[in-house]
């Protein structure tokens, strides 16, 4: 049985980095999120917020054209870049890596992008890593096209066990002991981190393990994935994959705990977006 680390607000402390009194905008991250289609258009837009929540300074937010109105009066604070068409295609890749600031640091992939083509979405992987973008690839991005573009590199892979065997081919076993098998081999195989949703969330780098259960039964309310890539996004333009992948966990899951206690089963993920502050602030240190 391998041995696994639990995360914990104890566990978070050790790793977060403190804030320059002197900083300006940019310094404290910039990230890019890519997702959205026709019908989900609010994943995109979740993790967005999720990664200002996570204190970055900018974030960029890419979805189709056919979604740039809703999400503009979705929230002031988002910047935007609309795909040419309403898929992401290779046209769409190749515009979108020429529009987007260099000096990007990570980027979440694949949130309610149920309609890409895998071509283009193995050009936009390979597009970001070239610029040494960190990346998160989550839900429609997860797809075995794009295992030989992300072996090896500063990539976390978010899947449910769905997405795990659509992705990998493994079934996931129901025992966490066999879970926290699957997901470091496979971490340790393609060099990557994977972070497994569940009922216990198993986060490897082939190496570590750290695991988490969820901390609430309303969690499975749509939506608190894409918060969740949205946070670890933000969280890598400063740590690395494992350290972003544990701390999104963290704060992902301690809000929703926080907001259960207030609404029950009655949860919705934008809920989330206004508990993350406040749990967040706990933890915030400057020098």
């Amino acid at each position: 049985m391998k041995s696994y680390s639990n995360v914990d607000s104890d566990l978070i402390k050790k790793f977060i980095l403190p804030r320059e009194v002197t900083s300006r905008k940019g310094d404290n991250g910039i990230t890019l999120i890519v997702g959205g289609s026709r019908i989900y258009h609010g994943a995109p837009l979740l993790a967005s917020m999720a990664a200002l929540r996570s204190g970055v300074d900018l974030v960029y937010t890419a979805v189709p054209k056919i979604n740039i109105i809703p999400s503009r009066n979705f929230s002031a604070d988002l910047i935007l870049i609309p795909f040419p068409d309403d898929k992401l295609t290779a046209g769409a890749v190749h515009r979108l890596l020429k529009s987007i600031p260099k000096k990007i640091q990570s980027a979440a992939i694949g949130m309610g992008l149920n309609n890409a083509k895998p071509q283009a979405l193995s050009s936009l992987i390979q597009g970001l890593l070239n610029q040494d973008v960190k990346l998160i690839v989550d839900a429609g991005a997860l797809i075995p096209e794009i295992l030989n573009q992300i072996t090896n590199s500063q990539v976390v892979v978010t899947p449910h066990a769905g997405e795990f065997k659509r992705m990998f081919g493994l079934t996931m076993p129901e025992k966490l002991n066999d879970q926290i098998e699957i997901v470091s081999d496979t971490a340790k195989e393609f060099g990557i981190t994977v972070t497994l949703k569940g009922y216990w969330n198993i986060v490897s780098d082939g190496e570590n393990v750290f695991v988490m259960q969820r901390t609430t039964p309303a969690m499975t309310v749509g939506g608190t994935g894409d918060i969740l890539s949205g946070l670890i996004a933000g969280y890598l333009t400063k740590y690395d994959p494992i350290v972003a992948s544990i701390m999104g966990l963290f704060f992902n899951g301690t809000a929703a705990l926080n907001v259960y206690a207030k609404t029950g089963l009655h949860m919705v993920s934008s809920d989330l977006l206004v508990e993350l502050p406040f749990v967040m602030k706990e933890f915030d240190i400057l020098k």
